[in-house]
């Protein structure tokens, strides 16, 4: 899809979960465990938080959609951002925005989604992780 100049490619669903779920990664920057789930044709992220979690309302209790985007300034361009932008997996830039009160998740990359899932189950390419 091309909305405004900017090419949009569905690329992951976050879901929020109280379940503690396998192979869960602990974010202490943000009091956030992440879990992968690859079984279905979409790519989900389980999204689990902590009592000191700082981020934004939405994005601890509503599910989000996240694209990748060939132009990360321009998407966000006129949005309230509710998160970054930040590099959370080394060359994976994000941020997150409000629309409508459910957050979507932006993403600049030159990664292919393989080395995407693979940087961020590895701690040393993951800063968000580290």
């Amino acid at each position: 899809m091309r909305r405004e100049g900017v090419s949009y490619e569905l690329h992951h669903i976050g879901i929020p979960t109280e379940q503690v779920r396998p192979g869960e990664r602990y974010a202490e920057s943000v009091d956030m465990y992440t879990s992968d789930d690859f079984s279905g044709p979409i790519p989900i992220q389980w999204h689990r938080f902590g009592p000191a979690c700082r981020l934004a309302e939405p994005m601890r209790s509503q599910p989000h959609i996240a694209y990748k985007v060939d132009n990360l300034a321009a998407a966000i361009e006129g949005h309230i951002v509710i998160l970054g932008p930040y590099e959370p997996i080394d060359d994976f830039h994000v941020a997150v925005i409000n629309n409508g009160g459910m957050p979507i998740e932006l993403i600049e990359t030159g990664l292919s989604d393989a080395e995407v899932w693979n940087r961020a189950g590895d701690d040393s390419k993951a800063s968000l992780y580290r």
